[in-house]
């Protein structure tokens, strides 16, 4: 196949709320673009199965970094996804039924087109879940909805991480001290809103350092930003307020990365983002990896690129 004029359909979130400095899925888009390729924008509740095929309501659009103009689209249009070279399920958790949904309709038409990543692995490897499978890697960890059980777990570790199972973005994280009376009072409300167990970690002090975000293509480390909680958190997200900082790997770091490898090139996972503080393992982000325009700036590199290049020779 053709490296050149590739058809390329993004199913993402809607164009309007894109952060232009900070989003992954615009400079993929970009890049696409500079590489001669043709855009077609949905979000998932455009894509539809009809009698055998799976199509989706989308636009064509072209795209540039300019503040306030940063996309245009063509006229709507019904796409055949089986037409299209490379789809990107780049759409946000949470990571719930309709994304479950839009992995199995994505499925059908993989891999004869190219979806990243791929969708059966993504259903597969939920981030909090896929981590498990390295559990010499991972801080002391329980998944649970039994209250006693949580109880057992904070008067081991005294402090402890309470967050949602398929949470994203550091939303419903909470940091409690082994006397902290509100710990029946937090899970009653988890429970009561959700059939998920929660999950509990062991708290890592460390974090007030950072939360290190590596990047990971086609397997291969491309680079790594440190990712410092603001006063009074613990949550190092940069949407809640985290600052990120340049940074490279430990010695520790690339032996969880040498881990990692084998198992996201075999599930086809090409673009991941893995979380580390301290030496732990926290999370392995295969939905909808974040970080690129970051490292870029840190490190004078352009890991778009390197993406689209692993894209083509696979193509």
């Amino acid at each position: 196949m053709s490296k050149q004029g590739l058809k390329v359909a993004f199913q993402m979130d809607p164009m309007e709320g894109v952060n232009i400095q900070g989003d992954s899925t615009f400079v993929l888009a970009l890049e696409a673009q500079a590489r001669g390729h043709k855009l077609w924008h949905y979000v998932p509740e455009d894509m539809s199965y009809v009698e055998g095929k799976v199509i989706a309501h989308a636009h064509p659009m072209t795209v540039k970094r300019e503040l306030g103009a940063h996309f245009e689209y063509g006229e709507r249009e019904v796409i055949d996804l089986e037409d299209m070279d490379v789809v990107w399920m780049r759409q946000d958790p949470p990571f719930d039924m309709a994304y479950i949904t839009a992995t199995h309709l994505l499925e059908l038409v993989h891999p004869r087109t190219l979806v990243l990543n791929d969708p059966g692995e993504v259903r597969n490897a939920p981030e909090k879940l896929f981590v498990t499978k390295f559990q010499d890697l991972m801080p002391p960890t329980l998944i649970t909805r039994h209250v006693g059980d949580v109880k057992d777990f904070r008067a081991k570790y005294g402090e402890i991480i309470v967050k949602p199972l398929y949470g994203n973005g550091g939303a419903g994280v909470f940091h409690l001290r082994g006397d902290d009376s509100n710990l029946s009072s937090l899970l009653e409300l988890f429970f009561e809103n959700s059939r998920e167990p929660v999950m509990v970690q062991k708290f890592l002090p460390e974090v007030r350092h950072g939360d290190k975000r590596i990047i990971l293509i086609d397997g291969e480390v491309a680079g790594a930003i440190n990712r410092v909680p603001a006063k009074g958190e613990v949550r190092s997200n940069m949407v809640v307020g985290g600052v990120a900082e340049r940074s490279t790997l430990t010695a520790r770091e690339q032996e969880i990365c040498d881990r990692l490898k084998p198992e996201l090139k075999a599930r086809g996972l090409i673009f991941v983002g893995i979380d580390v503080i301290g030496d732990w393992l926290t999370e392995i982000n295969v939905t909808s990896p974040t970080g690129l325009q970051a490292v870029n700036r840190f490190d004078g590199v352009k890991l778009e690129a390197d993406i689209w290049n692993a894209i083509e020779a696979k193509l």
